[in-house]
């Protein structure tokens, strides 16, 4: 099984997302997102393969809720990077998918 790393970027993603719930809506909303992550992850690491293609090299996209898109690279055999959990109602074309 492959290792899940997660980029800089991802890790911000998440825990803005996190906030937000917090802040704007219950603590229900937060937990609900924080388990489709956790099932979508154990997905991700029992076949990384299993979601759509992006237009990215080698990454692939995961709708985690209809606002929040997770997008993970395939590094190697080994190693699966979680790039962003995009917000889909920001401008896609500052969507930036960068490596740590």
């Amino acid at each position: 099984m492959p290792q899940i790393i997660w980029s800089d970027l991802a890790k911000s993603d998440y825990w803005n997302n996190i906030d937000y719930l917090l802040q704007d809506w219950t603590e229900k909303e937060a937990l609900n997102f924080i388990e489709k992550v956790d099932t979508v992850l154990q997905i991700i690491a029992w076949s990384p393969k299993t979601f759509q293609k992006s237009g990215y090299k080698n990454t692939h996209f995961v709708p985690i809720t209809p606002q929040i898109t997770l997008y993970c690279r395939i590094i190697n055999k080994q190693t699966i990077e979680l790039a962003r959990f995009w917000n889909n109602f920001q401008d896609p074309k500052k969507r930036v998918l960068k490596r740590n």
